[in-house]
């Protein structure tokens, strides 16, 4: 195998490994010999998961909801007693909510935001830094948004939250980066995840719409987003740090 796509020496924590992006990037990470713990809220979506791993006894799937510190902290000790240590985390759980301009944005929203797509990532961090502290090296993989590096009209809570983990990523960079811990951010368009099942987003004709705001006139598919997160993560990958990666079809260009 390549060394660059070779995880067989790797143990990664996955959140949101239920569908979309942490499905398909367990997958993938699972098929080049990482170990995997993974979580969601949807325990029947994990089984689902592990069912399509190349190597499922190389997985342990654990229900939890990210918002709870609590079950931050016990995922790497599942990892640490499973595996013996962690190398990569990837805090991909979160959360959108209903379309609405900043004036009607709601106490609700901002709550809903900052308790999954920020807390998430923060007790995510906090628990996951120390691990591969002690392992020597590791590599914290944020899944943030283009919302989270620009603006998202109809979307402000959601792109606080998102603003919000880029800080969180470029934070715990500079103060790790000198023990060998590495924390990045992907920064993605939109993509036909759960996160998309909204009114205005969902159907054919919206992602068409939205599509239209790319310079390649058309939205991502995962494999698309899911295949920049495994080069992120390579083992070769390593001097690569507090950066935030737009995978967007050239928005940014614009």
């Amino acid at each position: 195998m390549d060394k660059l796509l070779n995880f067989e020496d790797q143990v990664a924590i996955i959140t949101g490994a239920a569908s979309g992006f942490g499905k398909a990037l367990a997958i993938a990470l699972n098929q080049r010999g990482c170990s995997l713990v993974l979580s969601d809220i949807n325990l029947a979506g994990l089984e689902e998961t592990k069912n399509a791993l190349e190597h499922p006894n190389n997985c342990v799937i654990q229900e939890g909801n990210v918002a709870q510190e609590s079950s931050s902290d016990s995922l790497v000790k599942t990892a640490i007693a499973k595996f013996g240590k962690l190398t990569i985390a990837v805090n991909n759980a979160g959360i959108a909510h209903p379309q609405a301009p900043s004036h009607e944005l709601t106490e609700s929203m901002f709550d809903q935001q900052f308790d999954v797509n920020v807390k998430g990532v923060a007790f995510g961090m906090k628990y996951q830094i120390p691990a591969m502290l002690k392992s020597g090296s590791g590599h914290v993989l944020n899944v943030s948004s283009l919302a989270g590096i620009g603006g998202a009209p109809k979307g402000g809570a959601y792109s606080a939250a998102k603003h919000a983990v880029v800080g969180l990523t470029r934070t715990a960079a500079v103060e790790y980066a000198r023990y060998n811990v590495r924390t990045n951010a992907i920064c993605p368009f939109f993509s036909p995840t759960d996160i998309m099942k909204i009114e205005g987003l969902e159907s054919e004709e919206d992602k068409r719409k939205l599509g239209a705001g790319s310079p390649m006139k058309r939205i991502s598919n995962i494999d698309e987003i899911v295949n920049v997160m495994v080069l992120m993560l390579s083992p070769g990958n390593s001097f690569m740090n507090g950066q935030t990666i737009a995978v967007d079809g050239g928005v940014t260009a614009w």
